[in-house]
């Protein structure tokens, strides 16, 4: 049995994890991410922790398959990450995690790492292409066909939360365009359309009530049968249903894969997304099956062990 570290980088934790090649998950940890610097230090720390680990542990150097490593941003082929969030520009992550490390060591951008544990061992499991789409406060996404994660020419490839889905909007995404899916389908997006709707009509409604009007109070008024929480998660689900549709009918995967913070709405939401899904779709993918993600927030560690093997 051989071993693999799995290193997803967050904005505030690095979340780390050591694995058997079998998809055993045997001990996970996280540590702080020190963003002090241009984020200088942060490859040192998550060397330092992952050297402490393997001296924890009694196998060889031989036994590893190496160490994988999501990042918020895009990791290029000589090994160098970019990540505006961290302050990194071209920063050596790579060399220099082998370097401390000794071991192999791969990289990629987070969401592509996601799916790729998904693809692995969770809701993707099986089959041979998927698109893993996540509902957080943005909408992130990774698309595997073959078994493998397509990145694109700019390393852009996935990024499904900017599929431009309404033309007439006036507010501007965090990418600067106007009208792109995670505007709605996000869970900033899904509170934004329940304060729109709220602020439309003066008609009842136990959101009026909520502490804080955000996506789990518009999801759990909408399982509980509050009408305008069921009207506002109809609009979510259909945006969404279309961005589904724009990236089945171009890549035709095997399964489409729902992940992220919204997502914990379960089952109704992948019912009233389908219903919808099927309106837009090509005829060919209309029966695409849309699954509920089955690794939670540790998708990505998974994914930079899958991606050693």
């Amino acid at each position: 049995m051989k071993y693999g570290y799995g290193v997803d980088l967050g904005g505030t934790t690095v979340k780390m994890g050591l694995f058997a090649e079998n998809g055993e998950l045997i001990d996970k940890w996280e540590i702080d991410t020190d963003t002090t610097g241009g984020g200088v230090n942060i490859p040192a720390d998550i060397g330092r922790a992952i050297l402490a680990d393997m001296n924890k542990h009694s196998f060889d150097k031989s036994d590893y398959l190496g160490l994988g490593i999501g990042v918020p941003g895009q990791v290029w082929p000589d090994g160098t990450a970019d990540a505006v969030n961290l302050g990194w520009k071209r920063l050596p992550l790579i060399g220099q995690l082998e370097e401390m490390t000794g071991l192999r060591c791969v990289g990629d951008n987070d969401a592509n790492m996601a799916a790729m544990g998904e693809f692995w061992q969770g809701g993707g499991k099986g089959y041979k292409s998927l698109v893993l789409i996540t509902l957080g406060t943005g909408v992130g996404g990774g698309i595997i066909l073959d078994g493998k994660c397509l990145q694109g020419a700019h390393r852009a490839g996935g990024e499904i939360g900017h599929i431009p889905v309404n033309p007439a909007e006036t507010r501007v995404c965090g990418c600067g365009n106007r009208g792109c899916l995670e505007q709605y389908a996000s869970a900033t997006g899904c509170a934004r359309l329940a304060m729109d709707a709220l602020a439309a009509s003066d008609e009842p409604s136990t959101l009026r009530s909520s502490r804080k009007v955000d996506a789990r109070a518009v999801w759990d008024a909408a399982k509980a049968g509050d009408a305008l929480a069921v009207s506002v998660a109809g609009q979510f689900c259909d945006v969404l249903a279309r961005g589904i549709a724009a990236v089945t009918n171009t890549v035709d995967p095997e399964v489409v894969v729902i992940g992220g913070g919204v997502s914990r709405a379960g089952q109704l939401l992948i019912d009233m997304t389908v219903q919808r899904f099927r309106r837009y779709a090509f005829n060919a993918c209309k029966d695409t099956p849309i699954v509920l993600a089955g690794l939670g927030n540790d998708a990505g560690m998974y994914g930079c062990v899958a991606k050693l093997l």
